[in-house]
């Protein structure tokens, strides 16, 4: 299937169900972001300027639909005048 022949077709199932639609923490990193987001008094579309980010990508990242990298996560604190110590703290 992989090329990986211990791999499998059940582990594909696990690993989508448990990194794809709204895992818990991507929810939770996903408000914090809109949080600071309307604490800037910004749309989606504001902030997709500011930051060079697409507005539907800001709208999956904030509904945690999306899982965030690392470059992606510090633009965006950045952008938001936060950290990303501050956007992950407690999740």
């Amino acid at each position: 299937m992989s090329g990986m022949p211990d791999t499998t077709a059940r582990s594909y199932a696990e690993y989508e169900r448990m990194s794809s639609g709204n895992h818990a923490l991507l929810v939770q990193l996903g408000k914090r972001i809109r949080t600071r987001r309307r604490q800037k008094r910004w749309t989606q579309t504001d902030m997709g300027v500011a930051l060079d980010m697409n507005r539907g990508h800001i709208s999956d990242i904030e509904l945690g639909k999306r899982e965030v990298g690392l470059i992606t996560l510090q633009v965006i604190a950045r952008g938001l005048n936060t950290t990303m110590e501050n956007l992950l703290k407690g999740l």
